[in-house]
């Protein structure tokens, strides 16, 4: 059941990207008769093609753009919010305690007649919400890949039934006041992140939590039973509980994934497989299929005889350290750094000094910071094993490449885990990860000329 009554009430759409685009598109559909207005920061001339589209079609809907439309707000009964804006600007603040604010992964919750499959965690959850999907596929079931990995979920509603699956990746920002949980609920990780976004650590747990938090005994929790703040949320759940880092699976026996963690991964999608009674050798030929995905620990090339790896979605220290601990003692340069979340290197630095790491190549602002680290972590038991690592610092990407393929020997890897988000250089993390395969490219063929 619905938690609002739409019927009748003014509706506003803030936020018109991809996921506000479709929001619109249902609300058209389905409640022709509502007063519906759009609101966004953006003007006019920059809005995306399909909310261009939709508006031009549809005069009646009220478009409020520009630095001031957040004070559209009061005009409406309900705030259909996208997850990107921010939660404690004042009119956000204002209008959640009025009880106007939900948003499409809430109406999504809701009105699905099917199963939904829900993921998150601060790290994994994509390419772990992609190998579910892959095996769910695999077995000829009717099933969809939404969320936050890219496709939005409203308009998948129509041609939804009871036999319908949904995975949904789920961003801690999409489980923001989420009053509802998944029938199957994927817990991996938190670790410290977004604290841009959210007021401290303890807010963003609690927004994670919310994929677990309205289970009931009927529902499934797989969680990592090793991380702290997961395994406690767990113990609050009245789900049936199955801790995946503590599952037995057999793997097949070549894959294309990396790493003990992207293994894990797999295992978590396997043991969704089995719960809904697909058979283990179809689950085991779609683990043998998969190959990592974009930005994720992805092989880029061998370039000048250097094997390459783009693992530009790495935005804290774990990520990157799994990353160095997967590849293993090949990597001798990593490409890190970016901008400032005041995060902690700790883990870091001890994996770059406990690796055969000779080259950091660093991007503000966060490179000063990890090379302070590195040198703090070396005093006083690595001293001779911080002599042999050298660290470069750079401002662009063209500048990061050159310098590691100058300075990585044949055989050897050169990695990409940045450990810091990326706005303050590049558009996002594709834009960087696209930036660093671009330029190997054009500088293993120049050398080659």
């Amino acid at each position: 059941m619905d938690a609002y009554n739409y019927k009748g009430r003014k509706i506003l759409i803030l936020g018109l990207g991809r996921e506000g685009g479709d929001s619109l598109k249902f609300f058209l559909k389905n409640f022709p008769e509502n007063e519906i207005g759009v609101a966004d920061k953006t003007n006019q001339d920059k809005l995306n093609s399909q909310v261009k589209e939709l508006l031009d079609k549809n005069p009646r809907v009220r478009a409020i753009l520009g630095e001031n439309y957040l004070a559209a707000m009061k005009n409406y009964d309900i705030v259909v919010k996208s997850p990107g804006i921010p939660i404690h600007l004042p009119e956000i603040e204002q209008a959640c305690a009025q009880g106007k604010i939900t948003s499409q992964t809430e109406i999504f919750f809701e009105r699905c007649p099917g199963m939904i499959i829900g993921v998150t965690g601060t790290k994994g959850k994509s390419t772990t919400a992609s190998i579910t999907y892959e095996i769910i596929k695999k077995a000829g079931k009717k099933v969809a890949l939404l969320g936050n990995i890219g496709t939005p979920m409203l308009s998948y509603l129509d041609n939804a039934d009871r036999d319908s699956i949904f995975v949904c990746e789920l961003s801690a920002h999409q489980l923001y006041n989420l009053k509802k949980s998944p029938h199957f609920a994927v817990l991996l990780n938190i670790y410290r992140e977004h604290l841009d976004y959210y007021k401290d650590f303890t807010e963003y747990i609690r927004a994670k939590s919310n994929i677990a938090m309205h289970q009931s005994e009927n529902d499934f929790l797989i969680y990592n039973s090793a991380n702290p703040e997961v395994a406690a949320i767990a113990a609050k759940s009245f789900a049936q509980k199955i801790a995946f880092n503590e599952y037995r699976w057999d793997f097949p026996d070549k894959t294309n994934l990396i790493g003990k963690f992207n293994l894990e991964n797999a295992k978590i999608g396997a043991i969704i497989g089995r719960a809904i009674g697909i058979g283990d050798d179809i689950i085991n030929a779609a683990i043998e299929e998969f190959n990592p995905l974009d930005n994720r620990l992805e092989f880029a090339g061998n370039f000048n005889g250097i094997d390459c790896y783009n693992d530009s979605l790495s935005t804290i220290q774990e990520s990157a350290v799994a990353a160095i601990e997967g590849l293993g003692e090949r990597v001798q340069t990593l490409i890190a750094g970016g901008f400032d979340r005041s995060q902690p290197f700790e883990k870091l630095a001890g994996a770059i000094l406990s690796s055969n790491i000779e080259t950091l190549v660093l991007f503000p602002t966060t490179g000063q910071r990890i090379w302070r680290q590195v040198q703090e972590e070396a005093r006083g038991r690595a001293a001779a094993r911080l002599e042999k690592i050298k660290p470069f610092f750079v401002e662009s990407m063209e500048e990061a490449v050159r310098l590691a393929l100058n300075n990585t020997r044949r055989g050897g890897i050169c990695l990409l885990s940045a450990a810091s988000a990326s706005f303050n250089g590049f558009r996002d993390y594709a834009d960087r990860g696209s930036q660093f395969k671009n330029w190997l490219r054009k500088a293993a063929t120049e050398k080659n000329d």
